[in-house]
């Protein structure tokens, strides 16, 4: 045989599941779809079926379990992928329930071949497998004559012309001890965590032969639409032995500030990350506004991202107007279940789509808060993964970051993660006559020249933003100093 055969990857229509499987699904591939019970392994079969039908690509759809077929195409029926145009012709659902409660696999079997026979399907998909392997009932002779039906339909189905798919409640651990598992093309598991009151779910592809598949964990949701995945956003990877270029801004763009212009050197460079930390109430989310302002004015678009409180919470004058006007964006996000990947994919999404220059995220205290549990361990990497992604994007991002109050020690980050950005400003309050007064300071700007001063920092009554034009002249300290005064 020299005739190479072209396997075309089949598109999906799962938004996400195209990209981690390398292009699209193999045609004529036998897989397995594996999951614990509620993870969403019926929608998911079903939503690739409905997608890659057509009446010149018929599908089966085989039902094991004991209800009929109508109680599940009821709950199917909610989702937006589900077309009832298709049902009868392009897709046919066949119930084997009562064959395999009689544990009957000859009379299972011959069906579903008597069945392949009559329709010669494109795709066939067999649900839930694991219904045979729960009919035996113990007795020596009929457990055997189950492991005869399982080969025999694995081997019917690894020789079929058509995609075909296994759906069953596996478990990762059982693709070592499963010897149908060796004979699959591709395996794909879903997965549901919960942590409290949050419940996170992520697919992994753990084998599709033929063609290189994203690794990893990939977050994904259950909508009104079926199932959307996030696959996981990685920084692309630099050659081996290359050396990485230097990191030259395009220009220095206005904070909208301009003694803050003035203390990074003339403005803050075109494509740096900046971390803005400071305590609660410092003023951080009103220098953001100004730095989106500045943006607009100058004709960029901007977008933000509000991870710890609603926009009726946070909006001030300026920063509605600049909303209202369409220069700038605003992705809001509370839930307790996000991936960062996620975030990632919407925030991108607005980027392209506005051809925003400029993004603030507020802040990073928020985010974490937001995020899944599992994810929170993992928060450093996260950080890490967004500023890269959003860096290769060539916009300008500020991230603001809540710091605890503590007057025993000066950081400037909660996560340690003022290595992983290009310039830092840090707020802080200063304890003089029994009042609070706040400064800034310029902790870094990578590759530049730039103020150390300590200066003051004040709102006006009017919501502007005011910065002393030289250091601060106070008699006090600043809290969180060795020296400051603690009860």
């Amino acid at each position: 045989m020299t005739d190479k055969l072209d396997l075309r990857p089949l598109a999906t229509g799962v938004p996400g599941l195209d990209t981690i499987l390398g292009g699209g699904l193999p045609e004529l591939s036998f897989n397995i779809i594996g999951g614990a019970p509620g993870s969403g392994k019926t929608t998911f079969a079903q939503q690739i079926m409905f997608g890659l039908a057509t009446p010149q690509r018929r599908a089966l759809f085989f039902t094991a379990m004991g209800e009929p077929p109508v109680k599940m195409l009821r709950y199917q029926q909610q989702f937006s992928f589900f077309d009832f145009d298709k049902v009868g012709d392009a897709v046919n659902f066949i119930s084997l329930a009562a064959q395999v409660e009689e544990g009957n696999y000859d009379a299972v079997l011959a069906q579903i071949l008597e069945e392949v026979r009559m329709h010669s399907p494109s795709l066939v998909f067999i649900d839930s497998f694991r219904s045979f392997m729960q009919g035996a009932r113990g007795d020596q002779q009929e457990v055997a004559a189950l492991q005869t039906f399982v080969q025999r339909l694995v081997a019917h189905m690894t020789t079929w012309n058509a995609t075909s798919f296994l759906i069953g409640e596996y478990t990762t651990n059982e693709a070592d001890q499963n010897p149908i598992f060796t004979v699959a093309d591709g395996l794909i598991w879903l997965n549901q965590y919960v942590h409290r009151n949050a419940m996170s779910r992520k697919l992994q592809v753990i084998k599709m032969r033929g063609q290189q598949q994203r690794p990893g964990l990939h977050a994904f949701r259950i909508g009104d639409a079926g199932i959307e995945i996030f696959p996981r956003i990685l920084p692309a990877p630099e050659p081996i032995g290359a050396v990485p270029p230097l990191k030259e801004p395009v220009g220095l763009l206005s904070s909208g500030v301009p003694a803050l212009d003035e203390m990074f050197g003339g403005g803050i460079p075109a494509g740096y990350s900046v971390l803005l930390v400071g305590p609660t109430g410092s003023g951080k989310t009103l220098l953001s506004t100004e730095f989106l302002a500045a943006g607009a004015a100058a004709g960029e678009k901007g977008v933000i991202a509000l991870f710890e409180r609603s926009p009726s919470q946070i909006m001030n004058e300026k920063l509605d107007a600049i909303v209202r006007s369409g220069q700038v964006a605003m992705m809001s996000v509370r839930a307790l279940d996000l991936s960062v990947d996620e975030m990632l994919h919407e925030l991108s999404g607005m980027i392209d789509a506005t051809g925003a220059t400029r993004v603030v995220l507020d802040s990073l205290s928020g985010f974490e808060l937001a995020m899944a549990p599992e994810y929170r361990e993992d928060f450093r990497e996260s950080l890490y993964r967004m500023a890269t992604v959003l860096g290769a994007k060539g916009v300008t991002v500020l991230m603001t970051s809540e710091m605890e109050d503590r007057y025993q020690e000066l950081r400037f980050s909660p996560y340690g993660n003022a290595v992983l950005v290009d310039a830092v400003i840090m707020q802080r309050y200063v304890e003089s006559q029994s009042e609070l007064s706040t400064v800034i300071s310029v902790i870094k700007v990578r590759g530049r020249k730039h103020s150390r001063q300590i200066r003051t920092f004040e709102i006006t009554d009017d919501g502007e933003v005011r910065i002393g034009q030289g250091p601060a002249p106070f008699d006090g300290v600043l809290l969180g100093s060795p020296h400051a005064r603690h009860s």
